[in-house]
Formats: structure tokens, C-alpha cells, sequence
């Protein structure tokens, strides 16, 4: 199965909390890029679910690039802010792809997270950089507890 990990894109500095930051044009624009390699050169095009964090500028990546991607579902997940515990969430997404089966999945989240996150899935690998609007996809067998990175794009 595949779990695709993305870092929202460039957000402004400032607002009135962290959660409130808004995507900048430029964040628009490389999410967008980033999406289109990975519906055009990675062949993917649709997820059986999207989890999505609740600050702003991560829901908003997910609504730029969605015209890219079809998902089965798309849920807000309080538990994949920038101050998400990555073995808790593992444990979650483990169990969610085991009780629903799901064959591929999107998160769009933040650093520090995507990278413990991606350092969960794949065993001695560790947490690596992620730019904004950045991409990791992993192949993951879930009866192994194994996953290996297939690729990534960057803006």
C-alpha cells in the first residue's frame, strides 16, 4: 500500500496563532507543481482516504491540489499538527489502514511530524528535511510492519 506524506506549503509568517497561518502565493503555486509531477510523473491519482491537519494553511494545500487527486474520504485529523507525536500517530494510521483496508492514503501535515512520521514507516531512516510543499510516498506492507521509500518531489 502506498502513503503519500506532504508538508503544507510556504505559509506567511505572521498571524493571530500559529493554526491561522495562511498559505502565500508562492505556497499556492508549489503545491500546485508538486501535485501535478505526482499525477503526471508518479502515475497517482487517487487516495482511498486524505487526512488532513486542522491549521489553516494545510487545509488550504489540500484544497489546492485537490482538483489533482480523487479521495474516497477526506478528514480533518487533530493529531497531525506540527506538535503531533509521530509514534501515536503511526499506531493510528497502522490501525486505520488494517481496519479499513485502505490500499493508499494522504497526509498533509507540518514539520516536524511528516519527517518522525516517514522515520516510523521506514525502518533506520532517519527523520528526513521536508520543504515546504514536499513529498514523500512510501510503500508500506502492513503484515511486515515495513515500508520503503518509492520517491519524493520537491518544488
Amino acid at each position: 500500500m502506498k502513503i503519500v506524506i506532504m508538508r503544507h506549503g510556504e505559509a506567511h509568517h505572521y498571524a493571530a496563532s500559529d493554526a491561522e497561518r495562511a498559505l502565500t502565493e508562492r505556497g499556492r503555486n508549489e503545491s500546485l507543481a508538486v501535485a501535478r509531477v505526482c499525477a503526471e510523473q508518479q502515475d497517482l491519482h487517487q487516495f482511498d482516504k486524505v487526512l488532513v491537519s486542522p491549521y489553516l494553511r494545510a487545509q488550504q494545500t489540500w484544497q489546492t491540489i485537490s482538483h489533482y487527486f480523487s479521495a474516497e474520504q477526506v478528514e480533518v485529523c487533530e493529531d497531525i499538527t506540527p506538535y503531533g507525536q509521530a509514534d501515536s500517530v503511526y499506531d493510528y494510521l497502522v490501525a486505520l489502514i488494517e481496519s479499513e483496508q485502505l490500499e493508499s492514503i494522504l497526509l498533509v501535515s507540518h514539520l516536524p511530524l511528516v519527517g518522525y512520521l516517514c522515520s516510523e514507516f521506514v525502518a533506520n531512516m532517519p527523520a528526513p528535511m521536508f520543504p515546504t510543499s514536499g513529498v514523500m510516498c512510501i510503500e508500506y506492507t502492513p503484515h511486515a510492519s515495513q515500508g520503503e521509500v518509492l520517491w519524493n518531489v520537491h518544488p
